[in-house]
């Protein structure tokens, strides 16, 4: 699932990440894709994909495995049998506190995807004189200037982002898959639906939490150059000089990988997983 989703919406993140960075940079997405495909060629938009696999395969394997395990907890909370099929706010609620667990291998692997895709600006910009191109040199870089603490630079940060933006990406995704199933058993959907409801999901996740993205991708970022302020130094600096829209600079390819890459991750996670239970029971 979480190959997938990198395989169909890296270019449109890394869109998103420059645009947050470096709003005064470009006039918008299409003006982003063609700097970058001219300064840096077609490869520009796959910048930070090694460590984007990394943090989606974590994150999702985690996050999936903890949905099931904060499944039960629900249960237990509302004091209902094991088998019991939980509602669609049960669910976004589950999955929000799984997103907790996922936020711990995903901060570090997508600090350095951020700045592998900004390395360009970051150099353009003059904030440093010369950038790292490989995953192996950003990661030396972040344990010689910070040691193994700096890789968790926006901890906090993706929690606010995580923790309420998957409360509504399994809600959006639970309610769309109930509306498609209409009555019938959600398991019995076919591919369309499941894209559909896969894209409802990730729109609903990035509309809810976009500005806290925002920050986050700066603090990452631009902690390259120097000590960067926390969280709300970070927000209210970027409030007072550029304004409230600055929060939202990058959120039209945010919107489209959204609704495309979580369609591929949620198909390719239902079927992974009906593939499996197959082995399994034919065992």
């Amino acid at each position: 699932g979480g190959t997938a989703c990198v395989v169909t919406g890296q270019p449109f993140d890394t869109a998103k990440v420059k645009m947050q960075t470096f709003p005064n940079m470009y006039k918008g997405l299409v003006d982003c894709f063609v700097k970058t495909y001219k300064q840096v060629g077609f490869r520009g938009f796959y910048k930070g994909t090694t460590p984007a696999l990394v943090a989606n395969i974590a994150e999702n394997s985690v996050l999936f495995m903890c949905y099931g395990f904060c499944q039960q907890i629900v249960r237990r909370i509302v004091g209902v049998d094991r088998k019991t099929k939980l509602s669609d706010l049960q669910n976004a609620a589950a999955g929000s506190f799984a997103s907790a667990f996922a936020t711990l291998v995903l901060c570090p692997t997508e600090l350095v995807k951020c700045r592998l895709q900004a390395m360009h600006e970051m150099q353009l910009s003059g904030k440093i004189i010369q950038g790292h191109n490989t995953v192996w040199s950003v990661v030396k870089g972040v344990i010689q200037k910070d040691g193994p603490l700096g890789f968790y630079r926006g901890l906090s940060s993706t929690l606010l982002r995580e923790i309420p933006g998957y409360f509504f990406f399994f809600g959006g995704y639970e309610l769309s898959r109930t509306f498609f199933a209409s009555g019938r058993s959600k398991d019995e959907l076919g591919p369309i639906p499941l894209l559909l409801s896969g894209g409802f999901g990730g729109s609903c996740l990035w509309i809810a939490v976009y500005p806290v993205d925002c920050v986050k991708s700066r603090i990452q970022v631009l902690s390259m150059a120097g000590k960067q302020a926390g969280f709300m130094g970070t927000f209210v600096t970027v409030v007072r000089t550029e304004g409230v829209l600055a929060l939202y600079s990058g959120l039209t390819p945010t919107m489209i990988r959204a609704f495309v890459a979580n369609g591929a991750l949620f198909l390719a996670y239902e079927y992974s997983w009906k593939l499996m239970m197959k082995q399994i029971d034919s065992y």
